[in-house]
């Protein structure tokens, strides 16, 4: 349904002013949510709650009317479906069983996903029904490699150590658990698109950690197979990458993968990117989250910067990061009204 901004850019049209979303729309910045989160369970109970996860994910949009939903949920539920211990602690974040032997990665069964992940997908159907007609519904998962890294490390980290030793001293243990999840991701991908998913995202969060070499290995080749699979399984969706921190390795990433879109981080100059990307890829990008908790005249200009330097190519609206905690909504409302009024 090319109607749909977000699709048309995806597709490679140059809509001014560029449709816009962002990353972590639904969240904890929100009021709604804090009253829902405060009465629901834990962080892993909302998202298999296809009441509350479809009610979460529509809040952004009543509010400010985004262009696109993305699916409430993490990239963490993917290892968790898999088998792995995962538990979300508020303020520490993810918690998760490390996986560093053969014995851990051979415990892994992606027979268990569907099951575990039928209510995810209940929660995309329902979304199709619910939201605006020209509102694109995105689903998503992790890049393999950003969930390796939670995976092995068994939670955040600074410099995730332990994920890339494995890498350079076990290859062959690491690409085991590397071909695990393509393969998973590829088809709970699959079925997000089955269930109603318009475009899919993937989240590569720590792909800028690596060296060029490692960074072809463990982000460039999965990622390049997960779309080859998903196009010729789905053809016609589009999906948006997102190496953060990859820095001058957007332009490879772009051209070697078969991404419709690269989303940018905040470090990222647009205009350089812009210069980089082949002109039949969208980028998508690039504020950064501080920016917007500082609000006013700041935002403003940064959002500008941003513009000028997309403009004349496929360019959808967002930040370089998820929106923060801290974020005043009212901020965000500013952000919808500077972009459409350009």
């Amino acid at each position: 349904m090319l109607e749909k901004p977000i699709l048309r850019v995806l597709a490679g049209e140059d809509i001014w002013p560029p449709p816009l979303w962002l990353m972590r729309q639904a969240g904890r910045y929100l009021p709604e949510y804090r009253a829902i989160k405060d009465s629901s369970g834990g962080f892993i109970a909302r998202c298999m709650n296809p009441d509350l996860a479809t009610e979460i994910t529509l809040q952004p949009i009543r509010r400010f009317g985004m262009d696109a939903a993305i699916l409430f949920s993490d990239i963490l539920i993917l290892p968790w479906a898999l088998g792995q211990d995962v538990a979300f602690k508020d303020g520490v974040g993810p918690i998760l069983a490390p996986i560093r032997s053969a014995a851990g990665i051979d415990a892994l069964s992606r027979a268990r996903v569907a099951d575990a992940t039928a209510p995810v997908l209940e929660t995309i159907t329902r979304l199709t029904k619910a939201l605006p007609a020209a509102c694109t519904l995105i689903g998503f998962c992790g890049s393999p490699f950003t969930v390796a890294c939670y995976m092995v490390e068994g939670g955040g980290s600074r410099d995730f150590a332990e994920t890339r030793s494995m890498a350079y001293t076990d290859p062959a243990l690491f690409a085991r658990l590397m071909d695990v999840l393509t393969t998973a991701t590829t088809d709970y991908l699959s079925a997000q698109i089955q269930a109603g998913a318009e475009a899919v995202m993937l989240f590569d969060t720590w792909a800028g950690m690596l060296s060029p070499l490692q960074f072809r290995q463990h982000v460039i080749a999965p990622t390049a197979a997960i779309v080859a699979a998903l196009n010729a399984r789905h053809p016609g969706v589009p999906v948006i990458g997102f190496p953060r921190l990859a820095g001058m390795y957007a332009g490879m990433y772009a051209e070697r993968t078969g991404v419709d879109c690269v989303a940018l981080d905040t470090g990222t100059d647009p205009a350089r990117a812009a210069a980089a990307v082949p002109d039949s890829v969208a980028v998508q990008g690039n504020l950064d989250p501080i920016a917007l908790i500082a609000g006013g005249s700041a935002m403003r200009a940064e959002i500008s910067s941003i513009l000028d330097a997309l403009r004349g190519r496929p360019h959808i609206f967002n930040l370089g990061h998820g929106i923060l905690p801290q974020t005043p909504p009212e901020h965000v409302a500013d952000l919808v009204q500077c972009v459409r009024s350009r």
